[in-house]
Order: structure tokens, then C-alpha cells, then sequence
């Protein structure tokens, strides 16, 4: 008998306390559970992480991050959860990605990978070099008043966050403006792995014509998830961090932070983002 599969938010019981009267009433949580994520291929299966997530795509959120680790050697034969789990509420909290061929073997996340920041600066600017990842494509161009409108565009897109209010979101969009794909969970990373999952098992890697837009700091994760899923442009609502910023200077990445109102600052890339051309008297 399969166990009920969970979902994005949570009802809760709580008391509300409003200066001196209390009130008892049921509120809406944001789902927080482990994801086991197996890599499958060549008659040999391994678990590479376990990551808290908030349920939902998660075969996306397995596919991004096995391609965002190197792992995976391209569109994945098949991804599944797992029948062979020992007890049956576990059923949807393990997912096995399939290869073709012998699995690539590479460092294995032990322990829990954690919701807020993963495991940032677990891996030097010469280790992405050599995975092989290569500097992000020039050809995109952003203007810098639809860099100003990707906040309250993504905010609009977060459909979980108007019940619980304790989720990340990352979003992709095209030069103009224009909501590509929006995914929200517990963890900003895991947003942005269910993203590049949709595009690996899709088949629409490189992401060269895109912009990325996330929720909360940028940290190293982020960026290097970006740049192995060619995305040009980064932008947050909050800081990077130093590692963040060595990783979109070295790969040719642009990256903006403090993206608020119609301010912000960009760290590396300035060439990509277009201001309007003052008017002539």
C-alpha cells in the first residue's frame, strides 16, 4: 500500500497571540522533507545527497542537481522514485536518476545537504574548470528596466509563498521581461536545481537567452549551478558572496545583487546590461 504523497504546505494548529487575548486557529506551513538523490547506470547504483526540499518536481530538482555536480552525462534514461524503500512513508523522498551506460562517478554528498545554503565553497574556481565547465555564452542583452521589474515578477509567480510565507523562488526569464518558469521550495538552490532539471530532461540546455532571478542571497552554489546550465545573467534581491562573485568574474557571468526598487549593484558583467539612451536636446 503506497503512502500518501506529500505536498507543499503543511496545515498546522497555533495560537495567535494579540497583545493580551489568544486565538486558536489552523495555519499553512511550508513542507519541509528529506529528498534521497540515487544515481543509476551501468548495474550499479549509488546515493549521491540527501537534500531538505519542499516536495514537488522533485525529478527536476534530482536532474538539476546531478547536472549542476557534474554528474550526469546527459538526458537521463529514466527518473523514478523508488519502490524498494523500507517504509512506506518514504516512498516519494527517494528519487533514482537512470543513465545510459556506466554512472559517472564523482564526490558524494555525505550527511544532509542543508535547505538554506547547501554546502557553499565545498568546491574550488579550479575544480569547475576541471569538470570542464566553459566561460557563459555574450550574445544576451538585458535593459535595466526589466532588470528592475524581475522582483515583483517572480513575487507574483510564488503561488506557496501566498500561503505559507517561508519559501525561496527562482525564476527564469528572457531578455524582455517574460516568465519562463518559476519554482519555489525551502531551499533558494533547490529552487534553481528544479529549474535546470526542467531544461536538462527537456533538452533545452545551453540556457544562453535567459536571466535568472532568485530570492535571498546569492551564494557560490547558485552561480556555479548557472554557469554548468549556461545561464548569462544572475540577478538577487540580496548580496553575493565573495566566491559568488570570483565565479561570475572567471566565467563570464553577470551578476547582480541588491535588486530592489529601481536600484541595484552588478558585480561582474557589466557589459550585458543596457541603459536607456539619454535623450538628445
Amino acid at each position: 500500500m503506497s503512502a500518501d504523497r506529500p505536498g507543499p504546505s503543511t496545515r498546522a494548529k497555533v495560537w495567535t497571540l494579540d497583545g493580551e487575548t489568544e486565538v486558536r486557529r489552523r495555519d499553512s506551513l511550508v513542507t519541509e522533507e528529506p529528498l534521497e538523490i540515487r544515481l543509476s547506470g551501468g548495474g550499479r547504483t549509488q546515493t549521491v545527497a540527501v537534500t531538505m526540499r519542499t516536495p514537488g518536481h522533485d525529478f527536476e530538482l534530482a536532474t538539476g542537481f546531478l547536472h549542476g555536480e557534474g554528474l550526469l552525462p546527459g538526458v537521463p534514461r529514466q527518473v523514478s522514485y523508488c519502490a524498494d524503500v523500507e517504509r512506506a512513508d518514504q516512498q516519494f523522498n527517494v528519487v533514482t536518476v537512470e543513465v545510459d551506460g556506466p554512472a559517472p562517478e564523482g564526490p558524494v554528498r555525505t550527511g544532509i545537504v542543508s535547505s538554506a545554503c547547501g554546502v557553499c565553497g565545498s568546491a574550488s574556481l579550479d575544480a569547475l574548470h576541471d569538470r570542464g565547465l566553459c566561460r557563459v555564452g555574450d550574445g544576451l542583452a538585458v535593459p535595466v528596466d526589466v532588470l528592475y521589474r524581475l522582483p515583483d515578477a517572480l513575487r507574483q509567480a510564488q503561488g506557496v509563498f501566498e500561503t505559507t510565507g517561508g519559501l525561496h523562488a527562482a525564476g527564469l526569464f528572457t531578455a524582455d521581461g517574460s516568465l519562463v518558469l518559476a519554482r519555489e521550495d525551502v531551499g533558494r538552490h533547490n529552487a534553481v536545481d528544479k529549474l535546470v532539471g526542467w531544461a536538462v530532461l527537456g533538452g533545452r540546455l545551453p540556457l544562453s537567452d535567459t536571466v535568472l532571478m532568485v530570492s535571498g542571497r546569492c551564494g557560490y552554489e547558485i552561480v556555479q549551478k548557472a554557469v554548468a546550465a549556461g545561464i548569462p545573467v544572475v540577478a538577487s534581491v540580496s548580496a553575493p558572496s565573495s566566491l559568488a562573485v570570483a565565479v561570475a568574474e572567471d566565467f563570464g557571468l553577470t551578476l547582480v545583487g541588491f535588486l530592489r526598487g529601481r536600484r541595484c549593484n552588478v558585480y561582474a558583467g557589466r557589459d550585458r546590461i543596457q541603459l536607456p539612451v539619454p535623450a538628445t536636446r
